[in-house]
């Protein structure tokens, strides 16, 4: 069953994607990363730019994820991989006092599910204040590297944390990653961005709800459910 907006605050998990959805697309880290895996991959295949970025892009459309074209193909040790392209000026992005008031007004338990390392992800984390309220992170590593919207890692993670999907609740800037989460039976959120990758795959069947902003989002709806907000 579908929760609506003011039952959200029953559901006993939440599970929040990480870039683009906790933080602001505008902050545009994935231009930091687009570069990095260009680069290395130059260096690791010897190629020129141009090569390296075709190559970037033809994996991540056959694989999901670039990383695991690599590893398919060139049998490659994703650890260098992942430090090297998550070494970035986390800078733009900037302490966020409306989504810390927000998580607190959530009860249960809240996870991140990522297709990035935990190590990117306690950086963002800890930039923008609100490492304290995860439980846990689900990164690409403890996924074995098989990416978001693979319907086995979905099944992996509520096997992992225990999780009722009828009672969880997924939030998520990329449309076609909550798919899975749905035919779980999770209420998903989709955080709309600009992003064409974003969009990509959207159908109305498996987006229940649909915000411009998160947090503000999160503290009207723990409002209109007479649930006050802490601090």
């Amino acid at each position: 069953m579908v929760l609506p907006a003011e039952g959200l605050f029953e559901a006993e998990a939440w599970i929040f994607d990480l870039d683009n959805t906790l933080y602001p697309a505008s902050c545009n880290l994935f231009a930091q990363i687009d570069v990095r895996m260009r680069d290395f991959i130059a260096d690791y295949l010897d190629l020129d730019p141009d090569e390296a970025y075709r190559v970037q892009k033809q994996y991540f459309s056959e694989y999901g994820t670039t990383l695991r074209g690599l590893m398919h193909r060139h049998d490659m040790d994703p650890g260098p991989f992942l430090d090297h392209v998550h070494d970035i000026d986390l800078s733009p992005v900037l302490s966020n006092p409306e989504l810390e008031q927000a998580l607190a007004t959530l009860p249960g338990r809240k996870l991140i599910f990522t297709n990035a390392d935990s190590g990117h992800a306690h950086r963002v984390m800890e930039k923008l204040g609100v490492r304290h309220h995860f439980d846990e992170i689900f990164d690409i590593i403890g996924a074995d590297y098989v990416p978001k919207p693979e319907p086995q890692i979905y099944h992996m993670l509520v096997d992992n944390y225990g999780l009722d999907p009828a009672k969880s609740v997924m939030v998520e800037d990329i449309a076609r990653n909550l798919e899975p989460a749905a035919a779980l039976g999770m209420t998903t959120i989709w955080v709309k961005t600009d992003t064409r990758w974003g969009t990509e795959g959207f159908d109305k069947a498996f987006v229940h709800h649909e915000v411009d902003d998160l947090a503000g989002w999160l503290i009207g709806v723990a409002r209109r459910g007479g649930t006050r907000p802490q601090g």
